[in-house]
């Protein structure tokens, strides 16, 4: 099996949103240790835009990072997605259609399934980051061939 998903999904999931909260944490409790006054006129940055910055890091995260499978892995004639502690296998004949976007970041990659999985009737995963900036992935560009040739089988 090859994995066709990114190694970087475990930091976008997990580490990188508690670095994102930690240092908004971090940026409203600092004037209150370095000797501010409660109450001062000078604290309501200090709160008010990292509240906004939280719910709306928050809502970006939901949308873009926190649905993405943890790995996705080609077997031949079909995928083996694993997320958390699950994991299931899908053929290629069974995606209706992928989409991919390689201008985000993380670059996502959707498959749209014929009947649901464990994981729902779609999912999404991080491709594989390219050192060449928009550029497209060679491996996701011949998943999405292989895909349509197993459908037309």
């Amino acid at each position: 099996m090859r994995r066709i998903s990114s190694r970087g999904t475990f930091f976008n999931k997990r580490v990188f949103p508690i670095v994102w909260f930690g240092f908004l944490a971090l940026f409203v409790t600092l004037p209150f240790f370095v000797g501010q006054r409660p109450g001062s006129a000078s604290l309501v940055p200090f709160l008010i835009i990292p509240a906004i910055m939280a719910i709306v890091g928050f809502f970006i995260m939901q949308k873009l990072v926190f649905d993405l499978v943890d790995a996705v892995w080609d077997d031949g004639e079909s995928l083996v997605v694993k997320n958390g502690g699950q994991e299931q296998r899908i053929a290629l004949r069974d995606i209706k259609n992928v989409s991919y976007s390689p201008y985000m970041n993380p670059p996502r990659v959707t498959l749209l399934l014929r009947q649901p999985s464990v994981f729902g009737n779609q999912i999404t995963f991080a491709a594989p980051v390219r050192f060449v900036p928009f550029a497209r992935s060679p491996i996701i560009d011949r998943l999405i061939d292989r895909i349509d040739e197993a459908r037309q089988k």
